[in-house]
């Protein structure tokens, strides 16, 4: 596999590192993919990726071979979304994809030695973009980071659920024999 200046979140790179031990103990074939990934990507905080650059859940807009334009998010289990919609990380098309940014043309091998051309057309969605918009927003209407909100104080007298009050006990009261 061919990915020039491939840019990868701390996130994303621990999940790659997670698969290549997994796979790694069944002797899979994306192995080797795997390895030149985490080895040669460039690594950087989710707060500072590029918003064209494609991380996990994002939704991309890519073609194969020139082809016709397809649009899938990029997951990390393809079980989590609906059937077509998404694109595991865990198949050489998902994993080729991760990193790379909009306008950027990869090379994928296939196990069976066919090649092919994964262009990145699009960035439609990118979890950390819409995650720094959120913040840039909070920030200039003057809220709390991550838009905390006071909405009610509890009183001096609050108890969690569950929990009784203790007796009181005044000075004409008599508990009786048992208090002994």
């Amino acid at each position: 596999m061919m990915n020039p200046n491939c840019c990868l979140t701390t996130k994303d790179r621990a999940v790659l590192e997670v698969m290549l031990e997994r796979r790694r103990a069944f002797a899979d074939p994306i192995v080797d993919m795997l390895e030149h990934k985490l080895s040669s990507a460039d690594v950087v905080s989710i707060d500072t990726v590029g918003p064209d650059i494609v991380t996990l859940n994002s939704r991309v807009v890519f073609s194969i071979d020139a082809g016709q334009a397809e649009t899938r998010t990029l997951v990390q289990n393809e079980a989590r979304g609906p059937v077509g919609s998404s694109l595991s990380v865990a198949t050489r098309r998902g994993l080729g994809m991760l990193g790379m940014a909009r306008g950027q043309t990869a090379s994928i091998e296939h196990a069976d030695g066919r090649r092919e051309s994964i262009l990145i057309e699009a960035v439609l969605y990118q979890p950390e973009a819409a995650q720094s918009a959120v913040r840039r927003k909070d920030r200039a209407d003057g809220r709390r980071p991550h838009g905390l909100t006071l909405v009610h104080s509890a009183s001096a007298d609050w108890r969690p659920l569950g929990v009784t009050a203790g007796m009181r006990q005044t000075e004409d009261d008599d508990p009786g024999p048992s208090a002994a």
